[in-house]
């Protein structure tokens, strides 16, 4: 008997193991992008390079980890004064960025909605927010929208001429898209 639990046991173990795969970005087809409202006018920020790994259940779809690096240098609004005024008043430097999944669930209507800390400017903080991922063979799509407002990473209000000002809410879009292995 004991040695049946065991077998069994074992065959649950490599059965759930050989479900799991990880989703290889194609980052020529994927994007991830920040959009902003500021007065008068709104731009959007993609992000030209970045480090993610995702790994989930292949069977179900959802995604068991992901883990998402970038370098706020390579966030690009089409605006370089623009650009090198975001990076001083990050700190400076190379600024960098992270996120680091929690946890996903199904909510009220049956919509996926995931959890992660997202660390920017030294600051760590928790958010969800809503994604979908879609399945043909071998190749997965993620995508999502978060909404970050920069003040809960003590980033002061960005302000021009005393007139400008861009809003502290700011929406991260993102679409990933690749081959699972």
């Amino acid at each position: 008997m004991k040695k049946l639990i065991s077998l069994s046991s074992a065959l649950l173990i490599c059965g759930s193991a050989a479900r799991a795969a990880e989703l290889q970005i194609e980052k020529e087809n994927s994007r991830i992008q920040v959009d902003a409202k500021a007065t008068g006018h709104s731009f959007t920020g993609d992000l030209k390079d970045y480090t993610v790994k995702v790994a989930g259940n292949v069977s179900t779809s959802e995604p068991s980890s992901v883990s998402l690096k970038w370098d706020f240098n390579d966030l690009k609004t089409g605006d370089e004064k623009r650009d090198k005024e975001m990076i001083k008043w990050l700190g400076g430097g190379k600024p960098t960025g992270t996120f680091t999944f929690g946890k996903s669930w199904k909510d009220d209507k049956g919509g996926l909605q995931a959890e992660g800390e997202i660390t920017i400017h030294g600051i760590s903080k928790t958010i969800s927010f809503p994604y979908s991922v879609k399945r043909e063979g071998n190749r997965a799509t993620i995508d999502g929208t978060a909404t970050l407002d920069y003040q809960n990473f003590k980033l002061p209000i960005i302000r021009n001429l005393a007139v400008m000002k861009v809003e502290p809410n700011l929406t991260v879009r993102f679409h990933l898209t690749g081959e699972v292995k």
